[in-house]
């Protein structure tokens, strides 16, 4: 079923349609990962799962996210494990561990161009990102940061890594970059708070503190660059910084005009919520989103507030399809956003107060101010 999605562009499908095919698709999932997890096996059993009463998405059962964090959760012989991913987590967390095996990780890598392209073109983009080489050197062992640059490197070319292994800021790698593709469109990666701290406010003190030095951003255009940022806002939200501010500062400093921020966790990697021209985040046809109140997990209505669930049609190797996540948010709309993109677009309000703290930003910043 999933070769369906790949002839549609990711944003095609209205309500109706897409509730359609995303109804047999996860039907289809749920019975995969039955017949091969013996652990969601019996999750099924205990809460009298019964495949006639699934009519609409939000009918497949939702599971925990924390419980990746418990049970190793497979769908496939060990043996077949293509890589292994870890989330966000801070000193003292458990973790989630996704296993993927290679089939999985095509999928999740070809839903990421197709999503991605519909914001920057098909063409692939000189990337700079704002993080170390060492955040991915383990192949075999990712952490949610190290998934989400590798996931990237598949949709840009010419790939440099703006900082040093101990996160300083490589300066003649920076200028370089620059000095090549200023003036073109480009893509600048990296999470929320990496991109503040040692991308803003080192460039900035740089331009400020030295005025002999060779270095200048304000010599580069940066106006056609494609600033992509993911994590969690706390720790600048904590810094009187708001995303508008944020935004703000990145085009005052360096002139940035286009930016797209995303929602996305490592139990669900490839399907990703991005930011679109109006400030958005858009489910696109391969993923949807249902907020559930916290008291009965009963589905809230648009405009409403609850704990977020979202269903995906990529995790094959794991039972990752149909997720409660620990995060709060609302649905702001659906099939009617300006931008022109059809199904839902939604809004995060942060962690649920009881959760652990586990955004690739916010658990960064909580790391180096222990």
């Amino acid at each position: 079923m999933i070769e369906d999605f790949y002839e549609l562009e990711p944003y095609q499908l209205n309500k109706e349609e897409k509730s359609e095919i995303l109804t047999r698709e996860l039907k289809e999932l749920t019975r995969l990962h039955r017949e091969r997890c013996p652990e969601y096996a019996r999750f099924l059993k205990a809460i009298g799962y019964d495949e006639s009463e699934v009519t609409r998405p939000e009918d497949i059962p939702f599971f925990p996210v924390r419980a990746f964090k418990d049970v190793d959760l497979l769908s496939i012989p060990r043996e077949e494990v293509f890589k292994t991913m870890t989330s966000s987590g801070t000193t003292g967390q458990s973790v989630s561990k996704i296993y993927v095996d290679k089939e999985t990780a095509m999928i999740q890598q070809k839903v990421m161009v197709k999503i991605l392209s519909d914001y920057w073109g098909k063409k692939r983009l000189p990337m700079l990102v704002i993080d170390a080489k060492a955040t991915v050197r383990n192949r075999q062992q990712f952490t949610a940061r190290g998934a989400a640059i590798m996931g990237l490197q598949i949709v840009a070319r010419d790939i440099v890594y703006a900082l040093n292994d101990d996160m300083t800021l490589n300066v003649e790698a920076l200028k370089g970059f620059l000095e090549k593709y200023s003036g073109q469109r480009f893509i600048v990666f990296g999470f929320t708070f990496i991109v503040w701290q040692h991308f803003y406010e080192t460039v900035r003190n740089l331009d400020m503190d030295n005025e002999s030095s060779t270095f200048n951003i304000k010599d580069y255009d940066l106006s056609e660059a494609f600033l992509m940022t993911g994590g969690g806002w706390k720790k600048l939200v904590s810094e009187s910084i708001s995303q508008d501010e944020f935004k703000r500062r990145m085009n005052e400093a360096f002139g940035i005009k286009h930016f797209l921020d995303h929602y996305a966790m490592v139990e669900q990697t490839g399907c990703i919520y991005a930011e679109c021209e109006c400030g958005h985040l858009h489910a696109s046809n391969y993923s949807d989103v249902f907020i559930r109140d916290p008291e009965d997990f009963s589905v809230k209505g648009i405009g409403e507030k609850g704990i977020i669930q979202t269903v995906s049609v990529l995790p094959h190797s794991y039972p990752g399809h149909s997720l409660l996540t620990e995060d709060e948010g609302v649905i702001l709309g659906e099939d009617d956003c300006p931008c022109g993109r059809k199904g839902k677009y939604i809004q995060i309000l942060g962690r649920m107060k009881s959760a652990e703290l586990r955004g690739c930003s916010d658990t960064y910043a909580a790391k180096i101010n222990r």
